[in-house]
């Protein structure tokens, strides 16, 4: 199993089959209890119950019913047991710095600390308030900050602009299509506040100009980045996040970039990339995304 791409459904995943008899005891209760509160709180309690150990945020899984697109793990509650074991007791830490909602989504970008640190994004789907479905993407965090002196997930965290979601949904889908997939560099400029922009990427200074200078420096050393397909585009006010497909040299990537914006432009980014592992190493055959 390769460590990193551990996720959060294998570390609670043997709460919810150890305790979902107990839960069943007491079912209505945790309907009502369930009701009570957002998706988006479900998720953050959760994902905190990986550290805490607490067992009653595992009822927000559909035991029935989970689909899981990380490729190292097999499809549902059964798949978890195993890999579980390999986790050593209380060594968790999980810290998740930003909670997105949109539609049947929750979309996190989390802080966690298991076999190493990383910095992860995570998506759910639910339906009828329980989550039925997990995709991933997790990446080891740098031991020193950007060029620019930013880490994977400082910056702003405040949800505004809640009337601006689509439109800043389309605006981002629209950047990533035209500049990442088809490299229509003219259009850069039109995407951005002039020379302000606040990078987070681990590798590239702030300034529209700094990613101008670190993607020509990339590409002297023959290094490329591709975006090819476009999987999902979520967002909730000022914040967008978009899921692709591409390369980045040699290597068959998931890109998950999470973007804020601020009057009608770009003005912050966030990434978290994963190269996707060979198809006959697969633990289920959902795919990643």
């Amino acid at each position: 199993m390769n460590k990193s791409i551990l996720n959060v459904a294998l570390i609670f995943a043997l709460a919810v089959t150890t305790t979902y008899g107990q839960k069943q005891k007491n079912s209505k209760t945790k309907k009502e209890n369930t009701m009570e509160i957002s998706n988006k709180q479900k998720v953050v309690a959760l994902l905190k119950s990986i550290e805490t150990g607490a067992h009653e945020p595992a009822a927000y899984i559909n035991p029935e019913k989970y689909i899981q697109h990380n490729l190292g793990v097999a499809d549902g509650l059964a798949g978890f047991g195993a890999v579980l074991q390999q986790l050593p007791p209380n060594s968790a830490k999980v810290n998740t710095v930003r909670a997105f909602e949109d539609g049947d989504f929750v979309f996190t970008q989390t802080e966690y600390n298991f076999f190493g640190p990383k910095i992860g994004f995570d998506i759910f789907r639910f339906e009828s308030g329980k989550i039925v479905e997990h995709w991933d993407n997790l990446q080891e965090t740098p031991g020193t900050a950007n060029p620019s002196g930013h880490s994977m997930i400082d910056g702003a965290t405040e949800v505004k602009d809640l009337d601006k979601t689509e439109a800043n949904k389309a605006l981002v889908e629209n950047f990533v299509e035209a500049i990442l997939v088809k490299g229509e560099m003219g259009k850069l400029a039109d995407y951005f506040n002039g020379d302000e922009y606040i990078q987070h990427n681990p590798n590239i200074p702030d300034q529209l100009s700094g990613l101008g200078g670190a993607l020509g420096a990339l590409a002297k050393q023959g290094i490329f980045m591709k975006f090819d397909t476009i999987h999902k585009v979520l967002g909730q006010g000022n914040f967008v996040l978009v899921v692709s497909e591409g390369h980045f040299g040699k290597d068959h990537n998931s890109f998950y970039d999470l973007f804020r914006v601020e009057n009608g432009k770009i003005a912050e980014h966030w990434d978290v990339v994963e190269t996707i592992a060979a198809q006959d190493t697969w633990k289920n055959t959902n795919g990643k995304f």
